[in-house]
């Protein structure tokens, strides 16, 4: 599997990432600390009233999470461990449909020793021609905050 990748930002954590690869997210920005992510809403992410399942928000935030929590280039000391959520909170704000376009923008609040916490916004807008990246994410549809916690590699 190739690293999921838009305008030259990828991320080594998606290599091999098959259910990011399923939902078909694309990264749009990846700093230290930030990630920017988006997904199209398709037919098989709905629940039985018709709107995004909670658990494909969930996903797709939590990917967001895991792409700020990591770095993309990693030094070799850093190579040798990765961050995973030690805890999370998800507020569902507004729906999300089919065909809708929905962009995660994560950010780190604070970071101390082996510890972070990292606030990720959920926004969906009416599907564009050919969305740039610096397109208007849309309306705000959930909030998520996650904790992380950085241990060894295994």
């Amino acid at each position: 599997m190739v690293e999921t990748t838009l305008s030259g930002a990828s991320h080594h954590i998606l290599t091999n990432d098959y259910a990011s690869e399923w939902m078909g997210i694309q990264v749009l920005k990846i700093d230290d600390g930030h990630a920017t992510i988006r997904m199209h809403l398709r037919q098989e992410m709905l629940n039985g009233f018709g709107m995004a399942h909670g658990g494909m928000i969930f996903a797709f935030a939590d990917t967001a999470f895991a792409l700020a929590c990591n770095p993309a280039n990693p030094t070799p000391e850093e190579a040798a461990t990765i961050t995973v959520a030690s805890g999370v909170d998800i507020n569902f704000i507004k729906p999300a449909f089919q065909g809708q376009v929905i962009t995660a923008v994560a950010n780190r609040r604070a970071s101390t020793g082996r510890s972070g916490l990292y606030d990720i916004q959920i926004y969906a807008a009416a599907p564009a021609p050919a969305p740039s990246p610096d397109a208007e994410p849309g309306e705000l549809i959930a909030e998520f905050r996650g904790r992380s916690r950085t241990i060894s590699k295994k």
